[in-house]
């Protein structure tokens, strides 16, 4: 897509929904509905902007922090004051509330573009990006919450350091996170999923720098109000600690509700039993990111931990949809499950108000008479189930990585990843020993590698195996068995060489350099006896490729399986290799051989054993000692492939 066009898009989008958001306020900013307080409920049209121009003092010409203490972080006070100078002249203080209101909205808006930019930039700057920009300008949630807080300034600096690490600039991007976290906490978040990542593959030191680049950041915003006004500045840290179970949360509803244990609670009890169910959730993503068969990508461990953190947290105001969305389009670009959620957020959205105009309605007011308890409880469990439902899905695309439609394509991994795109993992957590690593099935691949991934630029699941040699020509590394509990848990490994290896003992593999080793094979110490011979071996067959002119021979001849005290090799299927039974008479002489005519549509300088061989099934490792267990392994092995072939 051409980069105007992508622009034109973003502009576009983001205009709509600054007018819509505009209007949608319009019966309190013209109509008086402010001045009102059940009014602008029943309207739908409450902010925080206009109440506050007057509660913080800034109508009587206060600063913030210095002259009075804020609840806000420290950018989100220099915006005040920023639309504050700006209305100052303004005589009529009702109109100067009003007219100040308009000003941050004219700054919001700009913020909000920015934050669509950069969230399609991040998708990647094609049909993926531009569904993006679209999903985040129009998201429905997002319009209507949009002016009820300063939230679309942390959206747009946090959004724009996800664009800055997608672009490879990771000091850019800790500055703007840590702007982010200057406005609001949840920024910290992002960090955390870059940690995480980070880890997995290898790639501390940029991490490091982008965390130095925030924390400096941070402390050059933080430190002069911090020394000029010390009880202003901390009154943010002060406020979210001793603020107890409010609008939104789950601990609102258990202490409506009264229920044991966690609606009965003391605020310091409330604060541990938040942060410690919010602990529980992050070390399970943290094992998500560490184990699963592919790397996730940045915005879905993003967005498993921001949700995490919402419905978890004290505290769930209507504008935090304002932090998930950009993230949720990113982590799953699809439209049903993104507008369900989107559905549920505009329901909560009215059904708060309602709860509002229900709760401090007169005994006199006529009209609508507001929501009722019920009702609005039963709209707050909607939205967490959605949102629920939406995290669900995002882990199921990581589990699957074959069915994330933004690595669907195969030509691409991480488009926000940044340095982690395509980078091979070097930190992997796996529970099971002596079970392979899903290789093929977690990279989507069905056979063919794309012809844009290579060895010197792997996917993060294109990865080898365990125990395979990365290196052209290098030696198999040795068998080692570990016996655990009476079992030995042997690991094969293959590596991938360029030339016949001269010492056929050893019965190495053998493939050109261009080509990453195919045949991966584990065993464990499950039976072989209780697995249907059909499913013994899993095959994903290849077309034979011949040698180039001049090149070594590829073919592969295994007379024999292996059986040592390291290691049991088993013969290749008949899928790949055909059977030689010998000449003439004699029938004892048994080989398999690969086919060596070349299919017509192979290319003639790739060259590569033409079918990939992963243990489908376990097979029997139970011995006395790791030699005979081995050998004995061995004589099965080839007596059950020989039968499969002769049947």
């Amino acid at each position: 897509m051409r980069f105007p066009a992508f622009i034109g898009a973003g502009v576009a989008a983001s205009g709509l929904a600054v007018l819509l958001g505009y209007a949608q306020k319009l019966p309190c900013s013209s109509g008086g509905a402010w001045n009102n307080f059940t009014g602008q409920f029943r309207q739908a049209c409450y902010t925080d902007i206009y109440p506050l121009y007057y509660n913080e003092g800034l109508s009587a010409g206060q600063v913030p922090y210095s002259g009075h203490q804020v609840e806000y972080p420290v950018l989100i006070g220099a915006a005040m004051q920023l639309a504050a100078w700006t209305v100052h002249s303004v005589t009529d203080p009702f109109a100067r509330g009003r007219d100040f209101y308009y000003v941050t909205v004219l700054l919001l808006a700009v913020c909000l573009l920015a934050g669509v930019l950069a969230t399609g930039y991040a998708a990647g700057q094609d049909q993926l990006g531009l569904k993006a920009e679209l999903m985040v300008a129009l998201s429905p949630g997002l319009i209507l919450a949009a002016f009820i807080n300063w939230d679309l300034l942390a959206m747009a600096v946090t959004a724009g350091g996800i664009a800055a690490w997608a672009a490879r600039r990771e000091v850019l991007a800790g500055v703007l996170l840590g702007l982010g976290v200057a406005t609001k906490f949840y920024p910290l978040l992002i960090f955390a999923a870059l940690l995480l990542l980070c880890l997995r593959a290898g790639r501390v030191r940029e991490f490091g720098q982008a965390l130095a680049a925030g924390v400096f950041t941070w402390l050059a915003v933080n430190l002069p109000i911090a020394i000029l006004a010390p009880a202003g500045w901390a009154k943010f840290f002060a406020f979210s600690r001793s603020r107890g179970a409010d609008w939104g949360s789950l601990w609102y509803m258990f202490e409506h509700f009264n229920i044991p244990v966690v609606g009965s609670t003391s605020l310091g009890e409330l604060n541990l039993m938040s942060s410690v169910s919010f602990a529980i959730a992050f070390v399970a993503i943290v094992a998500l990111a560490l184990t699963a068969p592919r790397r996730p990508r940045l915005p879905q461990l993003c967005f498993l931990l921001l949700a995490s953190f919402l419905m978890l947290n004290k505290v769930w105001s209507p504008q935090y949809v304002v932090w998930l969305v950009p993230f949720a389009v990113l982590a799953r670009p699809r439209l049903w499950p993104y507008l369900l959620w989107q559905l549920t957020e505009v329901v909560y959205f009215f059904g708060i108000w309602g709860y509002f105009v229900y709760l401090y309605r007169s005994p006199g007011d006529g009209g609508y008479l507001g929501l009722s308890s019920g009702w609005y409880f039963a709209v707050l469990l909607a939205r967490f189930a959605t949102v629920g439902l939406l995290a669900t899905v995002v882990v199921h695309d990581i589990l699957h990585p074959e069915r994330d439609v933004v690595r669907a394509t195969g030509d691409r991994d991480d488009p926000a990843g940044g340095v982690l795109d395509g980078a091979p993992d070097r930190l992997v957590i796996v529970w099971q020993r002596g079970v392979p690593r899903p290789v093929e099935a977690s990279a989507g691949l069905s056979g063919d590698y794309p012809a844009t991934w290579s060895r010197s630029q792997p996917m993060s699941a294109a990865s080898p195996v365990s125990g395979v040699s990365q290196t052209t020509g290098a030696p198999a590394a040795r068998t080692t068995s570990s016996r655990t509990a009476g079992s030995i848990v042997p690991e094969s490994k293959f590596a991938c060489l360029s030339a016949p290896d001269p010492n056929s003992s050893r019965e190495l593999l053998q493939c050109t350099r261009s080509i990453l080793p195919v045949i991966a094979l584990i065993r464990s110490t499950a039976s072989a006896r209780s697995i249907p011979a059909e499913l013994a071996w899993q095959v994903s067959r290849q077309n034979p490729i011949s040698p180039p002119s001049g090149a070594a021979s590829a073919t592969a001849s295994h007379s024999r399986a292996m059986a040592s005290s390291e290691r049991a090799i088993a013969p290749l299927p008949p899928a790949v290799f055909s059977m030689n039974m010998g000449s003439g008479r004699s029938m004892r002489s048994t080989a398999l051989r690969q086919f060596s005519r070349p299919s017509a549509g192979s290319t003639p300088w790739l060259t590569c054993p033409p079918c990939t061989i992963s243990a489908f099934a376990s097979i029997d490792a139970a011995a006395l000692s790791c030699w005979s267990s081995s050998l004995r392994l061995g004589i099965l092995i080839r007596l059950f492939v020989v039968a499969t072939l002769i049947t």
